[in-house]
């Protein structure tokens, strides 16, 4: 039995990654954790249909998204394109204190009906909610895994005490400890924070121990070198890619943003260069 569970998460995360071991994924699910409101830039990418319609034409390796929006867009993901479904989340209408947890709103039987390609979660490690989502993480890891499907964990380090001790959750030193966090705990894919160089990447992505690290997109920079340039970064620091929400559904023209990433990622391009070649310059 474990052979073919062993196959199926290996077959599935390749939806995601190219044979270079890299991927570029959109990331949809800031209508329910921000709010609509991080659409105001672009308002018409409020519609997941139209933004998950233009990210799949730019040539994106896959889309993450919660179960709702999967049921509205999912059938705009084509079969060459790996669908995220991600089974936590939060709403910032809840009280602040109350925000350093995330909620199961789904399972994993759900996700597979929605036609999942692999399965996330996100983990607040240092959060006074740790122990609760430790729990909702193993357990989704558990069946997921024993029916062939890969985990994402979504590694996201921050709670006052982090603050209080390293100054902000971004630290290289915290960020590498979620990272080894995620890995420990059965993570087949880790997204989490940007470090701020090069040299402290490199060292979450040995902490995560082979499992592939991508880069959390974050807040948009308006100057898309500014985010190239972190991108290419990630990859010179044996990371493994990109997940991006803002910095792609914010701007006019996502898909030649798209394409330059593509081009940071998957041919190691310069990021002013590949900006120049995508009319971004």
């Amino acid at each position: 039995m474990d052979a073919y569970q062993s196959v199926g998460i290996k077959r599935r995360l390749r939806r995601f990654f190219r044979r270079d071991g890299k991927a570029l994924i959109f990331a949809m699910d800031h209508g329910f954790e921000h709010g609509p409101t991080d659409f105001k830039p672009v308002w018409k990418h409020v519609n997941p249909r139209v933004i998950v319609r233009k990210v799949v034409r730019a040539g994106i390796d896959g889309v993450m998204m919660l179960p709702g929006i999967a049921r509205i867009a999912s059938d705009e993901v084509k079969p060459n394109v790996g669908l995220m479904i991600k089974l936590t989340s939060k709403t910032n209408l809840r009280p602040e204190k109350e925000r350093l947890l995330q909620s199961q709103l789904a399972f994993v039987e759900d996700a597979i009906k929605l036609g999942a390609d692999a399965i996330a979660a996100t983990v607040y490690w240092g959060s006074p909610a740790e122990d609760v989502m430790m729990r909702q993480f193993a357990e989704i890891a558990s069946y997921a895994h024993d029916l062939g499907f890969p985990v994402v964990q979504f590694a996201y380090p921050r709670g006052p005490y982090i603050t209080e001790k390293y100054g902000k959750k971004e630290d290289y030193r915290v960020v590498m400890y979620g990272a080894r966090a995620a890995a420990e705990s059965g993570a087949d894919m880790i997204k989490t924070y940007w470090t701020g160089s090069k040299e402290t990447f490199a060292k979450v992505v040995d902490a995560a121990a082979g499992v592939p690290v991508l880069l959390s997109g974050g807040a948009k920079k308006e100057n898309p070198v500014e985010f190239l340039k972190v991108v290419w970064e990630v990859i010179e620091a044996g990371g493994s890619g990109a997940v991006v929400g803002r910095n792609i559904f914010q701007r006019e023209n996502p898909e030649s943003f798209i394409k330059a990433l593509l081009r940071v990622i998957h041919r190691n391009e310069d990021p002013e260069e590949a900006a120049k070649a995508e009319g971004l310059l």
